[in-house]
């Protein structure tokens, strides 16, 4: 279950949304945060997470927090994370975010490596199929200095985020299958590979195939450990692929499919075929 919490301040001011900390959502509405002094860089994340229909996909992130001396990262209730969104920072149309916040560790009096995971459940509804692409990465700290966290007086949390950290793309997770034959089948004979480029789809948590898209049909001599592509066919409108060649040499047909922003690349097992 998700942990996160929201902190709203009064009037449209500053708002702390789906902020990760281990409480209860605050109902605070006294004041409003003060600007924390701490700031973010060199933030690492995937440059793609895949994400099926039914598994947890778990992906980690670094970033270094610089803070002044007055801030005690070490507190109890001192919190830092990053998260995903799309839209504008202060007013995202959706974020994606952990279970818990980051672990922080000082390397220095004022700096500190900080180290999280994102946590997409595909199999708990949160992803529509209009979510793949890409997303932005911001990251954010809040101290609560000590406040009721149930029920805070907001002019004394400190709080501080910085969108634009860096960029990942969520994608629908792939599969691609293939059958070559005849097998055995006859030097300079026409062999044929079929399969299936089929993604995920968040929305009802089944594979469908993915259509109209350019598969390369390779093949790779025995002996040899190179795949080279024979030719170039597009898959229909339920995600089949039909290729054939000549048959000359023993090796291993396989379908490749170079990818897109929303679904990663994905290349068949080969399957060995012998020529005689």
């Amino acid at each position: 279950m998700r942990i996160r919490a929201t902190v709203a301040a009064v009037s449209g001011a500053l708002a702390l949304s789906a902020f990760a900390v281990p409480a209860a959502h605050a109902t605070g509405t006294s004041g409003t945060p003060y600007t924390m002094d701490a700031s973010f860089s060199n933030l690492t994340i995937a440059s793609a997470i895949k994400v099926g229909t039914t598994n947890e996909v778990s992906t980690t992130y670094t970033y270094t927090l610089t803070h002044g001396a007055d801030v005690d990262i070490a507190a109890s209730d001192f919190y830092s994370d990053a998260y995903l969104y799309r839209g504008s920072l202060d007013d995202p149309s959706k974020t994606l975010e952990g279970d818990n916040p980051a672990t922080c560790k000082a390397t220095s009096s004022t700096t500190a490596t900080c180290t999280g995971t994102v946590d997409v459940y595909p199999a708990e509804g949160e992803l529509k199929n209009a979510d793949a692409g890409s997303w932005s990465v911001a990251a954010e700290a809040i101290a609560f200095n000590g406040q009721d966290q149930n029920n805070p007086d907001l002019s004394k949390v400190g709080f501080k985020d910085q969108g634009g950290m860096a960029t990942t793309l969520l994608q629908r997770y792939s599969k691609l299958t293939a059958n070559a034959g005849p097998e055995p089948v006859a030097k300079g004979k026409t062999l044929t590979t079929t399969g299936k480029l089929s993604r995920a789809n968040w929305e009802d948590n089944q594979y469908h195939g993915y259509t109209v898209q350019p598969v390369k049909l390779q093949f790779r001599k025995a002996g040899t450990s190179t795949y080279t592509t024979v030719k170039t066919v597009t898959s229909d409108s339920s995600g089949n692929v039909k290729a054939t060649a000549t048959a000359q040499y023993d090796g291993y047909w396989r379908l490749s499919f170079a990818g897109t922003s929303t679904t990663p690349a994905v290349s068949a097992t080969g399957d060995y075929v012998d020529v005689q």
